[in-house]
């Protein structure tokens, strides 16, 4: 896998600059949605925010969201104990409410009504945020773990990727148990080869990813 070394900032405006060259018929209700996965420790928020402001410069709405913001009730994560690996992998993110939520209503010919965020992990409520109404041609830029393999309809994909090393030195200490479920997703799922780009980011100071073709 050949690595340019570039910055984050130069990162989102080649990001936004290719959506711009994808852009859907203005004539139609579409808008498009990218996807950026990564474990915590990569700080897939970054990236988003650096994207969202890029997209915006461009004279597009842009909308950042988090899947935080989508985890299922403490009371269904932890219903196998609070550090159980399978439910990580498959049980802590409600993937229904993003489906129903983000990915339908930006599909071809959809409303653009987007519920930004649905769950507050701190307080274990539901966090009554109003809907977001989205122009045609906006772009949703959803961020977060374990965001590959899922079929979600990304026509932007973007892994970035921390070494084991890297990882674990990342990882808070009291998030280490999750480390078991991200080897598991990269020997399972492959998210490197599911991504439009990789982005190494072992030194967050420095990233390298592979670049966009087309």
């Amino acid at each position: 896998m050949h690595l340019e070394a570039i910055t984050w900032q130069r990162m989102a405006e080649r990001l936004a600059g290719h959506l711009d060259d994808h852009r859907p018929d203005p004539a139609e209700p579409a808008w498009q949605r990218v996807g950026i996965d990564g474990a915590p420790a990569a700080g897939t928020g970054t990236l988003a925010g650096q994207l969202a402001d890029a997209v915006r410069l461009n004279g597009r709405t842009a909308l950042v969201v988090a899947t935080d913001g989508f985890l299922r009730p403490a009371s269904l994560r932890y219903e196998f104990g609070r550090q159980d690996v399978e439910s990580y992998l498959g049980g802590w993110y409600d993937t229904a409410a993003l489906w129903r939520e983000v990915f339908g209503p930006t599909d071809p010919g959809g409303t653009g009504r987007v519920l930004p965020d649905l769950w507050d992990p701190v307080t274990d409520r539901a966090t009554r945020s109003p809907y977001t109404e989205l122009p045609p041609g906006a772009v949703v830029i959803v961020h977060g773990p374990l965001l590959l393999g899922r079929w979600f309809p990304f026509d932007l994909s973007v892994h970035i990727r921390l070494s084991p090393g890297a990882l674990r030195r990342r990882t808070e200490e009291s998030a280490r148990w999750t480390l078991p479920a991200f080897a598991r997703y990269e020997a399972e799922t492959d998210p490197a080869s599911l991504a439009d780009a990789v982005v190494r980011a072992d030194d967050p100071r420095h990233p390298a990813w592979t670049g966009l073709a087309g």
